[in-house]
């Protein structure tokens, strides 16, 4: 398995963001996507998510094979629940970890958890999402959505190697729709999708110019409790925007 760099990198936090006003949608609302029920809030924040990676989500269910769809479970994430999954996620490891310190319990967390100053769940930037069949029944993609590393002995890992051949095809047929419509993956989560986020920038801009993270520009984006928190992406001006934006059907 490649190398993978954690939401908790220091390269990751250190990319400068800022608002950009791109308005958070419904997924509900024209009923082009299905959308599943088990993180229902109240407010409905959970079917919220920034309108252009709504429109590369519907590009990407139209790259699927015929008779397959894309399931979405969460969007939008209020920083306050996102605090609260990170740090208990964290006092479990601490628990079943004491000689682990403090940067070794933040590190392993953010495999499964994106530590809130940075998360891009709240800013409307990332979707947890599986694919089903055409009697919307989900997919074998290896573990469970939202397994942990613990639980699914790392078969959570994009690339893990201990999933059956199905499972590995599911997830091939579901990583080639998603990146040819300009998401990336986080890869300790297979369900886990960005778009105009800090990771998908520093995925994405560091092999499209010398210098790496030194020419990363601006990468902005907002973590509030605010469903008008969105963000934009600017790579530097050796980077074309068109490839920090991504170029299908609509502005990000």
């Amino acid at each position: 398995m490649n190398e993978i760099t954690l939401m908790s990198d220091p390269r990751i936090a250190a990319i400068p963001v800022q608002e950009c006003g791109e308005p958070l949608v419904d997924v509900r609302s024209d009923g082009a996507l299905l959308v599943d029920p088990r993180k229902t809030d109240p407010e409905g924040a959970f079917a919220h998510l920034r309108r252009g990676v709504l429109q590369r989500l519907v590009t990407a269910q139209d790259l699927l094979p015929d008779g397959l769809r894309l399931l979405f479970v969460e969007r939008y994430r209020p920083l306050s629940l996102q605090r609260r999954y990170f740090e208990e996620y964290a006092a479990e490891l601490r628990t079943a970890h004491p000689d682990w310190s403090t940067a070794q319990i933040h590190a392993a967390a953010s495999r499964y958890v994106s530590p809130p100053d940075i998360a891009p769940h709240s800013a409307g930037a990332a979707v947890d999402l599986t694919l089903v069949d055409a009697h919307g029944h989900e997919l074998d993609l290896g573990t469970r959505l939202n397994a942990s590393p613990e639980e699914s002995q790392g078969a959570c890992y994009t690339g893990a190697d201990n999933i059956t051949a199905e499972a590995r095809e599911n997830r091939e047929i579901l990583n080639t729709a998603m990146m040819a419509a300009g998401l990336v993956n986080y890869p300790t989560e297979w369900w886990h999708w960005y778009y105009g986020d800090r990771y998908q920038i520093h995925s994405q801009c560091i092999g499209l110019q010398p210098g790496g993270e030194a020419n990363l520009v601006v990468a902005t984006r907002s973590v509030a409790e605010s469903w008008s928190a969105e963000l934009d992406i600017v790579c530097s001006p050796s980077v074309a925007r068109s490839a920090a934006m991504g170029d299908p059907g609509g502005a990000g």
